[in-house]
């Protein structure tokens, strides 16, 4: 099986713009019900989330994969269920989840933890409950990074624009957790009662791409606009990034800008904007070996224009060049994820799992 694997699955496909290499998309696994969040424990095992509710595990030798646990609550309606997943790295055999919780017939953003161990996945418990809900289907956001001591995760605006204004709803919001999912002490608003205390950053429309680069200590957001309008942002503490009062976009019912302008002050410009619309999905910063050319660059997952779109960051967070593999692949990429050791797997709406090569 796994060679016949590695010989359907092999697709040399050459990057565009200025990129010279050429990379390869080895097929790991199928059959997979939109993987939308991947998590590598070692080089035989990838735990995976299925949007529908299914955690399950994947043997990255043959391409296997079954279910470990399904969770209770998970309101999988539109763009919600069960979204992402990331080992912990403030203790062993824990894993951290986000997930859109049942609660009254409506989703709320939540973020969990459970315990992966011998092959097992057990004491799943939520962390925290966001104050998120609404009658909507769409913009759950959400993706989780660490830095040395806390936890960030995205939500997005769920789909009511003035969510991203409003700091009393954690839609349309970064959050910044301690391991435990309690409010650290340093958050930027604890004493502004006017703002909920695990806010981070706010003015956010749908930011399905989050990472934290230990190296540069910078936080990176990658976040879906209306029509047009995607953004890369830096993110920083207490920063407004403007949704919906500043876009690049335009309104789904006509050539209409979105908001008051582009840009405005006192909110945080983006450092890069995508017109048209690629619809990210994820976001990496490649710290690795493997790929020497791709070493401190952004790469984030394609949905609507199906490749991995890599960003070139210069030393002042400035987006100076950008590149797309993968493209001839044709697949709407979900999530992309980095080993330590620097080798990238990436997943795709269609259910398969692939892992980049040349």
């Amino acid at each position: 099986m796994k060679s016949a694997l590695i010989k359907t699955g092999l697709l040399l496909l050459a990057a565009v713009s200025s990129c010279s290499q050429a990379y390869e998309a080895e097929k790991i696994a199928s059959g997979l019900n939109i993987p939308w969040g991947l998590a590598y424990v070692d080089p035989q095992t990838m735990l995976v989330t299925e949007r529908q509710g299914v955690v399950k595990r994947v043997n990255l030798e043959t391409g296997r994969h079954q279910t470990l646990f399904t969770p209770e609550g998970v309101w999988a309606e539109g763009q919600g269920g069960l979204l992402d997943i990331a080992l912990s790295p403030f203790e062993a055999n824990k894993v951290y989840l986000t997930y859109s919780k049942d609660i009254e017939g409506e989703g709320a953003t939540t973020l969990a933890q459970a315990t992966y161990k011998n092959g097992k996945l057990t004491d799943w418990q939520d962390l925290f409950v966001s104050t998120s809900r609404t009658d909507t289907s769409r913009h759950f956001g959400s993706r989780i990074t660490f830095d040395k001591n806390s936890l960030y995760f995205s939500i997005g605006d769920r789909g009511v624009r003035d969510n991203g204004q409003d700091t009393l709803t954690h839609a349309g919001a970064i959050l910044r957790l301690n391991p435990d999912g309690s409010v650290p002490s340093d958050n930027p608003f604890v004493d502004n009662k006017a703002v909920l205390d695990e806010i981070w950053s706010y003015g956010h429309r749908n930011p399905q791409g989050l990472v934290y680069d230990a190296s540069s200590q910078k936080l990176w957001s990658i976040e879906h606009g209306p029509r047009g309008g995607d953004e890369i942002n830096l993110i920083k503490r207490g920063a407004n990034y403007g949704w919906p009062i500043t876009s690049h976009g335009k309104e789904y019912w006509g050539p209409i800008s979105v908001g008051d302008g582009k840009l405005k002050e006192g909110v945080e410009p983006p450092v890069k904007v995508y017109v048209p619309s690629i619809a990210p999905g994820s976001l990496v910063l490649y710290r690795g070996e493997i790929f020497p050319e791709l070493n401190g660059k952004l790469l984030a997952g394609a949905l609507k224009l199906t490749h991995i779109n890599v960003v070139t960051i210069n030393e002042v967070g400035e987006a100076i060049a950008e590149q797309r593999i993968m493209s001839e692949l044709g697949e709407r990429i979900r999530d992309i994820e980095a080993t330590p050791k620097g080798d990238i797997y990436f997943s795709t709406d269609s259910g398969n799992l692939y892992k980049l090569k040349r």
